[in-house]
């Protein structure tokens, strides 16, 4: 038996996207939950839906552990969670009335439950948490196990004996402990069956670590309902001594950082590297980072660390819109981090957004031409997601329907008014995937250079009839006419000419 039951919402299988990647992660968010609770002595047990089919699964541990509570806490480590996915919703309100009819009190924590408060309230959690919540839920926890009057805690949102909704002054309250916390308590999940998908579809065990929590930089985009602009980072030897354990207790032999930006602060990547050789744990890493953070004494740190890719947020290859996007990024960043990446022999991975509110066909053709004048190891392709608490979205939520959310991660739906359908941003997405795809061949042969044309025709056919008189328009607000890099239009014949360049 247990006092608390941790569980999250995020099933693989329900994301086909991510099913056919097959990068299986533990939820370091929820286990980081389970530490704080560990650490004053309440009993805890996790069941993790990741992999297990999560609703009779979750009845199992359910029936097993009795617990007092259950706290469907997010991992807000994983990007996937952050997506606010109508899927896994779903999956947590089930989860939340399966508790209430065991007797449970339910508590909620995510992105998604901060977004939509009151909907979770309205089905089946008793209170929902905000913010940075390991310790605000160690403070509702005790009070119920004590069985004390619930004390007013901040970032808890309940309903009153009226049936209103009632919450703390304080949004989104910080947890300043966090980096001093108790190594993860992996022992809480069985990793046998992610250690199975990984070495099934890639030949090699793969586990997530995080370094630091939240990121400063304030991309008008970009929903931060956590952590808001707040960054805290870990000791380096930590996070070092983390590595060494995972490779040596777990045979562990890759690692994803799940940081939202590695590599902020110089001082520690240095540090990092040399705790990192001096314990013998170097392991071939990938994390997620800005370009203008990969200074030439970040990379070669990064190198001696055991970094092997680095997925960028690039965006887009018209300055205009990365300045719309207040991205404060520049296009030469970009350009001299490739060549870094490169020569350091590190893999060099571009995240790119189509569809922000001002972007037109030449801009995306910028985007096109960057990705293969660079030529990126990979590229992941999105469209511009509007999700509550960006300005980004309070400029486009009147032009908000019913449908407000993605249902998984490769749904792409264009939910304002952009510049074009979302059938024409899928096939970008498809044209441009098989071109990159098409590099790592030495020879492409004579039907994959077929297919790839025939996906770029049907950008150039669906481009003149998938345009939206109405579009919204936001112009940059400091649009930097100094930076040339990439900034020429490029004629529509070389699109489908490109194919035959590879």
């Amino acid at each position: 038996m247990a006092d608390v039951l941790l569980t999250h919402s995020y099933h693989l299988a329900f994301d086909p996207k991510q099913m056919r990647k097959m990068q299986p992660y533990a939820p370091l968010g929820t286990l980081y939950a389970a530490s704080t609770l560990q650490a004053q002595g309440i009993s805890v047990a996790v069941f993790d839906t990741m992999l297990q089919d999560p609703i009779p699964g979750f009845i199992a541990a359910l029936n097993q552990h009795r617990p007092k509570i259950v706290a469907i806490y997010e991992d807000d480590f994983n990007f996937l969670s952050k997506m606010c996915l109508t899927r896994m919703r779903e999956v947590a309100w089930q989860i939340a009335n399966a508790a209430c009819k065991a007797g449970a009190t339910v508590v909620a924590h995510g992105s998604d439950a901060t977004d939509h408060a009151e909907l979770f309230l309205q089905n089946g959690v008793q209170y929902v948490l905000q913010g940075e919540a390991e310790q605000t839920l160690l403070q509702l926890c005790s009070a119920i196990l004590h069985s004390e009057n619930v004390p007013p805690i901040d970032g808890m949102t309940t309903l009153n004996t009226a049936g209103k909704v009632v919450s703390s002054p304080v949004k989104t309250p910080k947890n300043p402990l966090w980096a001093s916390l108790t190594d993860v308590p992996r022992s809480l999940i069985d990793l046998e069956p992610y250690r199975q998908a990984w070495t099934t579809a890639h030949g090699y065990f793969s586990t997530n670590v995080v370094a630091s929590r939240g990121c400063p930089y304030r991309c008008n985009w970009c929903a931060k309902p956590i952590s808001g602009d707040k960054f805290q980072l870990r000791p380096a030897a930590a996070v070092a001594a983390e590595i060494a354990e995972l490779k040596n207790r777990y045979g562990v032999q890759n690692i994803w950082f799940g940081d939202d930006v590695f590599a902020l602060n110089h001082h520690w990547v240095q540090e990092f590297a040399a705790e990192m050789e001096a314990r013998d744990g170097v392991l071939p890493f990938k994390i997620q980072s800005r370009a203008d953070l990969m200074s030439e004494e970040n990379v070669a740190a990064l190198k001696r660390a055991g970094c092997a890719e680095i997925w960028m947020g690039v965006e887009s290859g018209s300055q205009k819109i990365l300045d719309a996007m207040d991205k404060g990024l520049s296009l030469s960043s970009v350009l001299a981090a490739r060549k870094r990446l490169q020569k350091a022999g590190i893999r060099a991975c571009y995240f790119l957004q189509f569809g922000y509110p001002g972007e037109t066909w030449e801009d995306i053709q910028q985007t096109i031409e960057l990705v293969r004048s660079t030529r990126p190891n990979e590229i992941g392709v999105s469209l511009s997601y509007p999700l509550p608490g960006t300005v980004f979205y309070e400029r486009v939520k009147a032009q908000l329907g019913a449908k407000q959310n993605w249902t998984d991660s490769d749904d792409l739906c264009v939910m304002f008014q952009a510049a074009y359908t979302s059938d024409f941003y899928r096939a970008i997405r498809d044209a441009l995937h098989a071109e990159v795809d098409s590099w790592k061949k030495s020879s492409p042969d004579k039907k994959g250079r077929k297919l790839l044309d025939e996906l770029w025709q049907k950008v150039f056919d669906l481009e003149p009839q998938s345009r939206n008189a109405d579009t919204t328009t936001l112009m940059p607000t400091s649009f930097d006419v100094t930076d040339k890099a990439h900034a020429q239009f490029v004629p529509l014949n070389r699109l489908s000419a490109a194919s035959t360049e590879v």
